[in-house]
């Protein structure tokens, strides 16, 4: 399905990831006469993208209702602005939450019985059109919705389904919360430079495009990481070194899966 076909959208929260979503679907030919956006006080860039394309801002409920309502708002927000959401739509509108932590229960406590319901997972790297999405629809969602879901989030980047929404808390530590994780490795790596003698900003020179150009290379290649790990690690050379290092006692593989399930725990906790 093309964002085209996708239906009318009701945006909630137009912060980052609702502005990367909203420069997505426009991006991709979603006429902005479909897009309706609510948000008290959008960021001055998206106030700016919202007025140049005319798009309806924070207008008064009306008959004709959305097909889709995405609600992009932090977790501590939901029960402040759901209220404001429910006479905006109807009990046909799919709802999809762009919100770390609350489930497709929580979320249907606010709505009409029977909401069509998505949860999403993005992650920041949608604000360059390379983001992760994963969806989880409740059992009110039809085929076409899911569809249409998919077309909305394939515009800021790849997506994935699930049904089993036990995994989502998994999904929110490995790829949510996971571009963080590789921003600390560019960053600790260039603090390694400057400690091995490098100046500082050629240090973070090297860690930033080292780690940018691995992860373009990871994108366009067939290869698994692991492969193209080996290929770059010559017997008793220099990578192999350092890796002798990363992969010893404690383990990288160790931390990481210590970061996720701590991520995936407090993602849990967030789900009230």
């Amino acid at each position: 399905m093309s964002l085209k076909d996708a239906g009318t959208v009701l945006l909630v929260g137009a912060g980052q990831m609702g502005g990367a979503m909203l420069q997505g679907w426009l991006d991709g030919g979603l006429p902005p006469s479909a897009v309706t956006v609510r948000d008290p006080g959008p960021p001055e860039r998206m106030a700016a993208l919202i007025d140049k394309h005319g798009i309806s801002l924070n207008p008064e409920p009306s008959e004709a209702k959305p097909d889709i309502a995405v609600i992009a708002v932090k977790p501590q927000m939901l029960d402040k602005v759901a209220p404001g959401v429910v006479p905006h739509v109807d009990p046909d509108t799919l709802i999809v939450s762009v919100i770390a932590g609350p489930t497709l229960d929580k979320l249907g406590g606010h709505f009409a019985d029977g909401q069509p319901i998505i949860r999403v997972m993005p992650n920041t790297p949608a604000s360059v059109g390379r983001g992760m999405s994963v969806l989880c629809p409740n059992a009110h969602v039809s085929a076409g919705q899911v569809e249409a879901a998919r077309a909305l989030m394939s515009a800021i980047g790849d997506v994935a389904e699930i049904d089993d929404e036990g995994l989502m808390d998994a999904v929110t530590a490995v790829s949510g919360s996971g571009p963080a994780y590789v921003f600390l490795l560019a960053e600790v790596l260039a603090k390694a430079g400057v400690a091995a003698g490098l100046p500082e900003d050629l240090a973070a020179q090297l860690a930033r495009q080292t780690v940018t150009g691995a992860g373009e290379l990871l994108h366009r290649s067939d290869l698994d990481p692991a492969t193209l790990r080996q290929n770059v690690t010559s017997p008793n050379g220099t990578t192999a070194a350092a890796l002798s290092v990363l992969m010893d006692e404690p383990a990288m593989g160790d931390l990481l899966k210590r970061a996720v399930a701590a991520a995936a725990k407090r993602s849990c906790e967030l789900a009230g």
